[in-house]
């Protein structure tokens, strides 16, 4: 029964999430002046060419139930070539109870969240050094600004989060996580607004899978 819920929710997201995507299709990649990019080992373009299925399996099946890990399922340009030069690409994201994609950039793309299922404690910081947050509630979108640092978090003890993410690049990148680099905890605590000891909990364990 859980599978069919998930089923349902997530084709319905499809459709709203794809006037989305369609909004944010601009200066993320370079302007192309052909209708699509053809790989070079491509010899013939048909209707399959246009057509990603790496999702399958995940809306049949669900997401996972045996991690306690932030996890993304990708359709960017190395997964689907054919947003080549599109402007568009998509992650799917996992968010176990208590799990927290942590902060981190991605300076090629505007990434737009939409929440499916769940609860999802929501930051980030301008270049002004002020924090943004909010809790949002399965159907809302929140969107982060390309090159400024935001995190994820669900907050929920108990209920996994699933979200959609549209970026307005093929190409978006790796995010850049900060919990990955020697900048010192307490400079890491004081733009968030939070103590050291909470940025200690987020980095024990809480690398998002990519």
């Amino acid at each position: 029964m859980a599978s069919k819920s998930f089923n349902k929710t997530f084709f319905s997201l499809l459709l709203v999430s794809s006037f989305a995507v369609i909004q944010m299709a601009i200066a993320g990649d370079p302007y192309i002046i052909s209708d699509f990019i053809v790989p070079a080992n491509v010899t013939a373009i048909d209707a399959n060419f246009f057509t990603f299925t790496g999702m399958r399996t995940l809306v049949r099946s669900g997401p996972p139930t045996n991690t306690t890990t932030f996890t993304a399922w990708k359709a960017s340009m190395a997964e689907f070539p054919a947003l080549n030069g599109q402007s568009v690409s998509y992650d799917v994201l996992y968010f176990p109870a208590g799990s927290i994609n942590p902060p981190h950039t991605r300076v090629r793309a505007t990434g737009l969240i939409f929440l499916l299922q769940g609860t999802l404690q929501v930051g980030l910081i301008d270049t002004t050094n002020k924090l943004y947050t909010q809790t949002l509630q399965a159907g809302d979108m929140f969107v982060f600004p390309k090159g400024l640092v935001h995190y994820q978090y669900n907050p929920d003890a108990q209920t996994p989060a699933i979200a959609i993410a549209a970026f307005g690049s093929s190409n978006p990148g790796s995010p850049k996580t900060l919990f990955n680099t020697n900048i010192d905890d307490i400079f890491l605590a004081k733009p968030f607004k939070r103590n050291v000891a909470t940025i200690l909990a987020l980095k024990a364990g809480l690398t998002p899978k990519q």
